[in-house]
């Protein structure tokens, strides 16, 4: 029954499922700095960034120098809106298991969260195609276990280069890279990588200074090439919000129409913190 249908509920029930199948959109990502500005679909987030101050030498008995700070507003704006929607007819519904209402909208979650993470990959993927940060095309013999690894001392090198953090340093890599990442040393020895975690979703581990992560919508630029991307959660931002979710009687059926929002957005602000190899696998 409608009646039994509790918006609150269901709303975290399927944030929960969103954010746990997020890798390019997740925080350990992006950042999600700016996600409690957002209220609906076409908001526009003004985000001031401003110059760095410059260090010189100082001589006694002569005026300093003073810096005119200058500022910067970039626009993070909410332009992305996703939804699902399905009927719950009054028979089936009575007729059938427990639990396939729930399961449907988890279903629907994933879908929007797939739908989300290619749409933040493309986004980090376009800030740094073809810039300084662009290793350019890169082919791995998957047959060699320190192939791939040695592509991930490349990025690393830009990242250092440009000064990046080294703690979040993230990469993420598609399932037909994952192999021959499990098969190097350097993965695989718990010392060397920093750590003893078990997997988690879209967690690998950790090696050269990377948490490695895996995912479907990693960009390929041409059949079998794959847009292998690392960076800092600094450089970009993601907002997102289940706006809602909602049940209400179909006007012309007995039975309910169970829907789900999803809005969101994403920048990046700093693209000196990405790196990107355009990887070809060689078996």
């Amino acid at each position: 029954m409608i009646g039994d249908f509790i918006p609150e509920i269901w709303s975290a029930q399927i944030n929960s499922v969103l954010r746990a199948k997020l890798v390019y959109a997740s925080q350990t990502v992006m950042n999600r700095n700016y996600e409690g500005d957002i209220a609906n679909a076409g908001d526009t987030v003004h985000v001031t960034s401003f110059s760095d101050p410059t260090v010189r030498s100082y001589t006694a008995e002569t005026d300093i120098t003073v810096d005119s700070i200058d500022d910067d507003t970039l626009a993070l704006t909410i332009d992305q809106a996703k939804y699902f929607a399905f009927d719950v007819d009054d028979v089936l519904k009575r007729q059938a298991l427990d639990g396939w209402v729930a399961e449907m909208a988890a279903a629907g979650a994933y879908k929007l969260a797939e739908a989300a993470d290619t749409y933040a990959s493309g986004v980090l993927y376009a800030a740094v195609n073809g810039s300084a940060n662009d290793l350019g095309s890169v082919t791995v013999d998957i047959s060699d276990n320190t192939a791939l690894g040695n592509v991930f001392v490349a990025l690393r090198t830009v990242l250092q280069r440009d000064n990046v953090p080294a703690a979040g340093r993230w990469i993420v890599i598609p399932p037909e890279l994952t192999a021959a990442v499990l098969q190097d040393n350097r993965f695989l020895d718990a010392s060397a990588s920093g750590s003893t975690a078990p997997l988690s979703e879209g967690f690998i581990g950790r090696v050269m200074g990377f948490d490695v992560y895996e995912s479907n919508t990693v960009p390929t630029e041409t059949t079998g090439v794959y847009s292998v991307i690392a960076g800092h959660p600094m450089a970009a931002t993601f907002a997102d919000q289940i706006n809602q979710v909602e049940a209400q009687r179909r006007e012309l059926r007995f039975g309910d129409l169970v829907k789900g929002l999803h809005l969101y957005g994403a920048k990046v602000f700093k693209p000196e913190c990405l790196a990107l190899a355009s990887v070809t696998i060689q078996a």
